[in-house]
């Protein structure tokens, strides 16, 4: 694939980037030299290897969902503060449908 000087033109423009005659023969280079990259980086056997999100292992670091039974930390008194809900539903606040 070869890019020219309209196609740049062209992406300058989608991309809202106003350019100079001489930017856009500057970029015509730059442009092929990306996706001749590109091109390449498709040629590499990828068969025996797994998709991943990041070239490092990742953990999310969790804690214990533990309800605090003081009362002074709000832990333990879900039925007193639903008593002052509108429209308690469930043991959880009671919203309006909201549908666009």
């Amino acid at each position: 694939m070869s890019v020219d000087r309209a196609t740049v033109a062209k992406i300058a423009s989608l991309a809202r980037i106003r350019m100079g005659e001489d930017a856009l023969d500057r970029m015509v280079p730059e442009f092929n030299m990306i996706l001749a990259w590109v091109e390449q980086l498709g040629e590499v056997d990828t068969s025996g290897v797994e998709p991943m999100t990041a070239v490092i292992p990742q953990a999310l670091r969790l804690r214990d969902d533990v309800v605090d039974a003081d009362p002074l930390t709000g832990g333990g008194i879900r039925d007193e503060i639903l008593a002052n809900a509108p429209a308690p539903e469930h043991g959880f606040f009671g919203v309006p449908k909201v549908i666009e």
